[in-house]
């Protein structure tokens, strides 16, 4: 059977220091590198040369509103791509309410062509299921349709990646409901990795997706169910069948959040055969 592809994320000084890295993904596997605006240039650019060294494709996160100065900025992608080998980024708008310098959304960095400057080719954005509490969903849908124009102007190849969330169904509709809308960009639907269900509560409240803590608790029946550890399948089987049966659907994989560590996310991947660890297996391409 064949099975929808996956990328998943790390922290910088996990890329950096973590012994489990080395063969834990399969080749050219797409690897976020987090961003949470406390980590410098030097770090952040070291993580991504890590990710690049052991064989990954290391995809750095540009939190738009933590970033200070065009300047600072045009460093940062030079950097990441003439040290760290990086083509390819994911710009999201950071969840600041106030921005820390120039930027106050992701078209503000996407149009200062630096990207493209520094041969980055690939860009995913951010999409919310779930909605957001800074922005109304004719807001986001907006800023999405002004993306895809980026994208088809610039010859960028753009891709939607979502937050995590627990209800597939959900997820399922609102990236087909882009369609409608008229946005072809293919979707990465978020999804967290195997944890523990009150690891995840504290997440979901951390990231303010409040309808999926809402589906956790309700699905938690028993005070004993918070205890246990969480199975993707629910929320992965379905969107996987979705998109096997619906070829020309928006959906293209799954980006993994791996809030019950990396080393437990893999052994997931490796075990329903998302993923591949033998050195001579094919890449999948990324979509």
């Amino acid at each position: 059977m064949s099975r929808i592809a996956a990328s998943i994320e790390v922290a910088p000084k996990q890329a950096i220091e973590s012994q489990e890295l080395p063969g834990l993904f399969p080749a050219g596997s797409r690897v976020y590198i987090t961003d949470i605006g406390t980590d410098s240039v030097d770090t952040l650019t070291a993580a991504a040369k890590r990710v690049h060294d052991l064989g990954y494709k290391p995809v750095p996160h540009f939190a738009c509103r933590r970033l200070t100065t065009k300047e600072a900025l045009e460093t940062r992608i030079r950097r990441a791509a003439e040290e760290a080998g990086v083509t390819d980024v994911l710009v999201i708008g950071g969840g600041l309410e106030r921005p820390a310098g120039e930027f106050n959304s992701t078209m503000q960095v996407l149009e200062t062509g630096f990207f493209d400057r520094y041969g980055i080719t690939e860009i995913g954005v951010a999409g919310h299921p779930e909605g957001s509490p800074d922005f109304s969903e004719s807001v986001a849908i907006e800023a999405l349709r002004l993306k895809r124009n980026f994208g088809e102007r610039t010859g960028a190849r753009l891709r939607i990646v979502t937050q995590f969330g627990f209800d597939a169904d959900h997820f399922i509709a609102w990236a087909e409901g882009l369609r409608e809308a008229g946005i072809d960009l293919p979707v990465h639907l978020g999804v967290a990795g195997p944890a523990k269900i009150t690891t995840l509560i504290k997440y979901a409240a951390m990231c303010g997706v409040g309808n999926s803590i809402s589906f956790l608790k309700k699905n938690a029946f028993a005070l004993t169910a918070l205890a246990t550890t969480h199975s993707p399948e629910g929320v992965v089987g379905p969107i996987e069948r979705h998109m096997l049966e619906n070829p020309a659907s928006n959906i293209k994989q799954v980006h993994v959040f791996p809030f019950g560590g990396i080393k437990k996310a893999s052994e997931w991947l490796v075990e329903r055969g998302t993923w591949n660890l033998d050195p001579a297996a094919p890449v999948a391409a990324a979509q």
